[in-house]
C-alpha cells in the first residue's frame, strides 16, 4: 500500500509499504476513506519528538472502512463507516474504567521508554512516535486498529466523511479545553490562538453557555474566521496590547476563562531557522 513515511526532520514521503495485518484477536484492518493533518504532526516534522524512526506512518486523525476483524470485536462488522480515536486504549485497567482513556496502562508497549523521558507513561497513540508505542498511523490506504473493540465508533448513517473526520481528534481537543474552563451562563472566554484547534475552541465555548468569545492572533484569516464563523470578537496582537485590550473589554476585570490554542512551536523559530506559524 501507499503511506506517507517520516525519514527525518524536513523529510516526509509516501513510499509503498506493506499492508497491516491482523496482529490481536482484538485488532481490526480499516480501509481510509478519509485523513487529516494535524498540528501536531508540524512537531513531528521539524523534528521536536524523539524516538521516531526512519519508515513510520505517519497520521493521527483518520476513519474509513472495516475490511477485517480479529475474532474478539463483536461492537462493529466488516463494512462498518468507523471513526478511529488518536488515542489507544484497552478499555479495562483502571484509567480506562475511570474514563481516563489517554492513561491506559496496557496500550504502550513502550511505556517504560515514556516514564523515564516523563515520568509516567500515557497510552499508546497512532503515528506518535515510539514513546507512544511506534504504531502506524492512518495517512495510508490502511491501518491496524488495536483494541479495535473499544477504540472504533460506527459512524451513523447519513452522515459524510467532512461531518465527523474532526471527532477523531481535532474537535474533542477544542471541546475538552472548553470544558475544563467550566464555563457558566454570561462568561466571556478568551482563546489565544486561531488556527483550527482555538477554532473549534471558540465555538465549544459558545456551546457550552459563554456569553462572549475574545480571540486573539496575528493571522488576518483566521482573526476573519472566528469572527465571521465563529462570532467571535476578535484581537490582532500585533496591532493592539491584548492585555489592555482586554481589561477594556471586560470593565477591567479580565476574562473568566482563557485557553491557550497556541501550540508547542512558536512563530519566527530561531533554533529551526523556519517559520512556524501555529
Amino acid at each position: 500500500m501507499k503511506a506517507v513515511c517520516w525519514h527525518g526532520a524536513n523529510d516526509v514521503r509516501v513510499d509503498t509499504v506493506p499492508d497491516p495485518k491482523i496482529l490481536n484477536p482484538r485488532d481490526a484492518i480499516v480501509k481510509i476513506t478519509s485523513t487529516a493533518i494535524c498540528g501536531s504532526d508540524l512537531h513531528l516534522f521539524n523534528g521536536y519528538i524523539p524516538t521516531m524512526e526512519k519508515g513510520d506512518i505517519l497520521g493521527h486523525e483518520f476513519m474509513g472502512e472495516v475490511v477485517e476483524l480479529g475474532s474478539a470485536v463483536k461492537n462493529v462488522k466488516v463494512g462498518d463507516r468507523v471513526v478511529v480515536p488518536f488515542t489507544i486504549a484497552c478499555g479495562n485497567c483502571y484509567f480506562c474504567t475511570s474514563d481516563l482513556w489517554s492513561l491506559c496502562d496496557n496500550s504502550n508497549p513502550n511505556g517504560w521508554l515514556a516514564e523515564k523521558i516523563m515520568g509516567h507513561s500515557p497510552s499508546g497513540l497512532f503515528s506518535y512516535s515510539h514513546i507512544f508505542g511506534g504504531y502506524a498511523g492512518g495517512q495510508a490506504e490502511y491501518a491496524r486498529v488495536p483494541f479495535a473493540d473499544v477504540g472504533l465508533f460506527k459512524v451513523p448513517d447519513g452522515l459524510t466523511d467532512e461531518q465527523v473526520l474532526f471527532l477523531t481528534d481535532i474537535f474533542p481537543t477544542g471541546y475538552m479545553a472548553a470544558e475544563n474552563c467550566n464555563i457558566k451562563p454570561g462568561d466571556i472566554v478568551a482563546v489565544w490562538g486561531c488556527g483550527p484547534v482555538g477554532q473549534f475552541a471558540i465555538r465549544s465555548a459558545f456551546m457550552l453557555g459563554a456569553e462572549r468569545v475574545i480571540a486573539i492572533d496575528r493571522i488576518p484569516e483566521r482573526l476573519q474566521m472566528a469572527s465571521d464563523y465563529g462570532k467571535a470578537e476578535v484581537l490582532n496582537y500585533e496591532e493592539v496590547d491584548a492585555g489592555e485590550v482586554l481589561k477594556e473589554m471586560t470593565g477591567g476585570r479580565g476574562p473568566d476563562a482563557v485557553i491557550d490554542a497556541v501550540g508547542l512551536e512558536a512563530h519566527g523559530n530561531d533554533l529551526m531557522g523556519l517559520e512556524t506559524v501555529t
